[in-house]
């Protein structure tokens, strides 16, 4: 076995992407700033899609896909949105290339220029909206509910595996309404879907909110988000629904007939998450250890090591243990029986342990004697003997009781790291242990930008539940009618 991870508490970065590694979840590209999702960390990710494709399906939503490649006059059509990618679109130039008259390789064929440039999609509202005119004539023809699972580009200079790359894999849902309340409804909803599915499937609890002026998508009259706490103390955006108002509507005019019949602009929507949640899964619950996942989630959820002298100890083990098996995946529960002779039952347990596989049972010639096997828990890394007669109910009540558990604890540790804080005194103070800080702002974006260049916290959102309360803002001393969530982010 390789030498330990580093440990959370004296390099949280580094133990962070030691464990993305040495756990098989990705590694680096031979492109900088891209990276390589290896299959243990991808069977993650599709299962997230999975669970995240039923619920937009159940929500009324269907897939498409659009290009990969999106013509530089369509960005140029929504100001904002130009201005807000403008700094990260990758470009393409020419269509081909030639081999070097000098002997020097392939080198870009001059002669192949582009008349119109194409940049690599940042993000897909400009194409999108460019084919809806073509869709959408009268209000027959809305709601209009698209959802796409693509990868996008943004030229990201300091990147991170899973967190920040140049190329990551996303979904993003684009829709057409012919109301403005229907189009509010519709952004809210997907922000229910997401919170649900980080709570439910991910056990990572979220604060729903909506994000400042400074901080909402480029384009959006209105950016709905979820934020989780990592066990740092920082923030991360977990995913974000936008409220697109008629701007890309008017923008590539596309108008619908009403009921009235009248001509009107279409309401929009989008709303994304992306391979940075597999970033959140890891920092919100694992240990120095290494992955501790939800069993939801958790590409193989049992394994079963067998712990044997000769092949007549395994085969006696096998005829205890396959029936188990196939009675685990008749429930739906992926369970993985590890025989394999060319590595020690020891290696094993230290593996399974590292890739955050949430149950995992042992069991020897003493145990065929006694009737008993071994269950240990990932979470909280408890070992038990008990009978083997009943097993497979533990085992699903076990799975059960770990999702729940690894949920508690990190709602406890974000409760445990949510503070109120009255005084610019107090805040300078707290911020630097980490956390979420429950503070009043004046409502001002300069006031917003002041406290991100003396401190580097950002207001991670104005919660959807904030009370009415009177208050005086942390810097400027002016008035607040509520708090927001301010944090150090990802």
């Amino acid at each position: 076995m390789s030498k330990s991870l580093p440990s959370r508490a004296d390099n949280y970065s580094e133990w962070y992407n030691e464990l993305v590694k040495r756990a098989d979840l990705a590694e680096n590209s031979a492109v900088r700033g891209c990276m390589i999702i290896k299959p243990y960390g991808y069977s993650i990710w599709e299962k997230m899609q999975r669970a995240l494709d039923d619920m937009f399906k159940e929500t009324g939503h269907t897939n498409a896909y659009f290009p990969l490649f999106i013509p530089k006059s369509f960005l140029s059509k929504e100001a904002s949105h130009v201005e807000g990618f403008a700094k990260e679109c990758a470009v393409v130039t020419h269509y081909r290339l030639k081999n070097d008259p000098n002997g020097g390789g392939v080198i870009v064929d001059p002669e192949a220029k582009l008349e119109e440039e194409l940049i690599v999609r940042p993000t897909s509202e400009t194409v999108i909206w460019s084919t809806y005119k073509n869709w959408i004539q009268s209000y027959r023809d809305l709601p209009l509910l698209i959802n796409q699972w693509a990868n996008v580009v943004r030229w990201e200079m300091r990147t991170r595996l899973f967190l920040r790359t140049a190329e990551f894999l996303w979904q993003e849902g684009h829709t057409a309404h012919a109301t403005k309340q229907e189009a509010i409804e519709e952004t809210e909803q997907m922000l229910e879907v997401y919170a649900e599915f980080a709570e439910t499937f991910m056990a990572m609890p979220v604060l729903k909110g909506i994000k400042t002026a400074n901080e909402r998508f480029a384009g959006a009259d209105e950016t709905y988000c979820i934020e989780a706490m990592m066990q740092d103390g920082k923030a991360l955006q977990a995913g974000t629904s936008h409220f697109l108002g008629q701007n890309f509507a008017k923008a590539f005019d596309v108008k619908f007939v009403n009921k009235e019949n009248q001509l009107d602009y279409v309401w929009g929507t989008s709303w994304g998450v992306s391979t940075r949640l597999m970033g959140a899964l890891i920092m919100a619950h694992s240990d120095d250890q290494g992955l501790v996942l939800p069993p939801k989630l958790a590409p193989i959820q049992v394994v079963i090591v067998p712990i044997y002298k000769g092949e007549e100890q395994l085969e006696n083990i096998k005829a205890r243990i396959n029936p188990l098996v196939k009675a685990l995946k008749k429930r739906g529960v992926s369970v993985k029986f590890d025989f394999a002779e060319n590595q020690s039952p020891g290696f094993k347990f230290a593996e399974y342990e590292l890739k955050g596989v949430p149950v995992r049972l042992a069991i020897g010639n003493r145990d065929m004697e006694n009737g008993t096997i071994e269950l240990a828990r990932r979470d909280t890394r408890e070992k038990t003997s008990m009978p083997f007669e009943g097993i497979e109910e533990v085992i699903i009540r076990t799975l059960e009781d770990i999702q729940r558990n690894i949920f508690q604890k990190a709602l406890d540790f974000r409760t445990a790291n949510t503070f109120e804080v009255n005084s610019w005194e107090e805040f300078t103070a707290k911020i630097e242990d980490g956390g979420f800080l429950s503070a009043h702002w004046d409502g001002s974006s300069e006031t917003e930008e002041k406290i991100k260049e003396l401190t580097k916290a950002t207001i991670r959102c104005i919660p959807l539940d904030a009370k009415e309360e009177a208050g005086k803002c942390i810097l400027t001393g002016a008035p607040s009618s509520r708090r927001v969530i301010f944090a150090r982010a990802y």
